[in-house]
């Protein structure tokens, strides 16, 4: 993408690669630390002013934010000492004045003159990703290289936002992955946008171009507040689209994401990691002009099964919204975990036990709405109301069970079945209707109430209003799942 020209030797050595014009207001940005230097310990007869990085505060839609870009023109972007000292700097003044932070990151990894001076540089900057974790919103953006132990400050953070064909991120080089393992692959491959936004969710949203990414940042801030201590920003209401259909029959699949928009504020869903375990959808959204966290089961993929994946996916965004004060919506049609042995090796029970914990664990608003299916475990682990729940609601054609009618009857009438095989339809049916329906549900109080499906957006909505948020505080940190 082509660059303004550059007005002086200064301007040309310390400015970035992106454009901070696209992410900050117009005049707004301030920067600080422009003259300085890598110090002695880096052996450079003439470093480039700023070294590498570009640091500064500034205003994005009129609120206050501290932002860094690091520079690959200069040095590679690479990180020594007083290039850590800068965006050290970003991070604690941030907290301090309990403002989000923003990283545009574009860096060859640590500075290897500089050795282990560069190697705590890194090291601070990691301790107060965490000290700031669960009080100030941190971004990071990939615009290039993120290499070796550099990738672990944007894995702190709370949103990864990557440029397609141009971000990376990899603890080895393909070079060295070439000598150790054989493997013959380009960083793209290795570590490129399709890889950690499909495979390992590192990567939260992906952007085909500066313009996309920059959009996005301001975007995700539109949902999140200034810091833990504040109420997360609000906008006018709008209504929501139509609200689809959904199939009665339990083994036809349908897209949960048109349910989501059918009940939040028209075009204010923004889905998160769409592409890592997509059998579960989480994304921000607004309701009545009030931001929330919508988590939720997707029939379209594995026919909405929770898996190892899912737990971590959907255990971190909860965490987050917790975190910054996000009310929590939860759309269950989920027929249980997914069994096998290769989930049990995947650590299905450690990593589905993160979607309970930070369920049970959540002290905000939080109201669940089954909407067709809700088996097992998968049940409780999606915000049920022995999780803690502050209300659940449920359609009425929905079940809720221990597990479907066909395992069911296998199970307690299998003597009889053995006999009576021809029985089987009659006790499938009878079980689904005297211990599946949620009117069994409601009468143990596991559900408060059950409503139409175009009552969902009103009940929500009212219901929201009714329960006392309580003071916007820290609470905890967003610890990476």
């Amino acid at each position: 993408m082509a660059k303004d020209p550059p007005k002086s030797q200064a301007e040309r050595t310390s400015a970035p690669y992106v454009s901070l014009g696209h992410f900050v207001d117009p005049g707004s940005f301030s920067e600080f630390g422009k003259h300085v230097t890598a110090g002695p310990r880096s052996g450079l007869r003439n470093p480039p002013e700023g070294d590498g990085v570009v640091t500064g505060n500034a205003l994005i839609d009129d609120r206050p934010v501290l932002i860094f870009a690091q520079n690959s023109g200069a040095l590679g972007g690479s990180l020594g000492e007083m290039h850590a000292v800068k965006i050290l700097q970003c991070q604690q003044r941030a907290l301090k004045n309990r403002c989000p932070v923003i990283g545009l990151i574009d860096s060859g990894g640590a500075r290897i003159q500089e050795g282990v001076s560069a190697l705590a540089g890194y090291g601070a900057i990691f301790r107060q990703n965490v000290l700031s974790s669960g009080r100030v919103p941190q971004i990071s953006v990939i615009f290039g290289s993120c290499a070796g132990g550099a990738v672990y400050s944007p894995a702190l953070t709370d949103i990864v936002i990557m440029v397609r064909g141009r971000g990376q991120m990899f603890l080895t080089g393909p070079a060295v992955v070439k000598v150790v393992t054989g493997e013959d692959l380009s960083p793209q491959e290795l570590g490129g946008s399709d890889m950690h936004s499909h495979h390992s969710g590192v990567v939260h949203l992906v952007s085909e171009n500066e313009e996309e990414a920059a959009s996005l940042t301001r975007r995700v801030l539109s949902y999140l507040p200034d810091s833990a201590w504040q109420a997360p920003p609000e906008r006018p209401p709008r209504p929501a689209r139509e609200l689809p259909p959904v199939p009665g029959d339990q083994r036809k699949v349908y897209d949960v994401r048109g349910v989501i928009e059918g009940v939040v504020d028209a075009e204010s869903f923004l889905e998160m990691q769409p592409d890592f375990a997509p059998n579960i959808i989480t994304g921000f959204a607004r309701l009545e002009g009030k931001p929330i966290g919508v988590v939720a089961n997707q029939p379209l993929r594995l026919g909405g099964v929770l898996d190892a994946q899912a737990g971590d996916k959907g255990g971190r965004f909860v965490r987050m919204c917790d975190a910054f004060g996000l009310p929590l919506v939860v759309m269950v049609d989920t027929p249980g975990f997914l069994p096998g042995t290769e989930q049990e090796r995947a650590g299905v029970i450690r990593r589905g036990a993160k979607l309970l914990y930070a369920f049970s664990e959540a002290t905000v608003p939080r109201v669940t709405v089954v909407l067709r299916k809700a088996f097992g475990g998968a049940y409780i682990a999606m915000n049920s109301k022995s999780l803690g729940a502050d209300q659940v609601f449920s359609w009425p054609t929905a079940q809720i069970a221990v597990m479907g009618a066909e395992g069911a009857v296998g199970v307690i009438h299998r003597r009889e079945l053995s006999d009576h095989p021809y029985r089987r339809a009659q006790l499938v049916k009878e079980y689904s209707e005297q211990m599946m329906s949620p009117q069994r549900a409601a009468e143990v109080f596991a559900v408060d109430a059950i409503i139409q499906p175009q009552e969902t957006r009103s009940v929500l909505a009212a219901t929201f209003r009714g329960i006392r948020s309580g003071s916007a505080q820290y609470r905890h940190d967003n610890l990476p799942l």
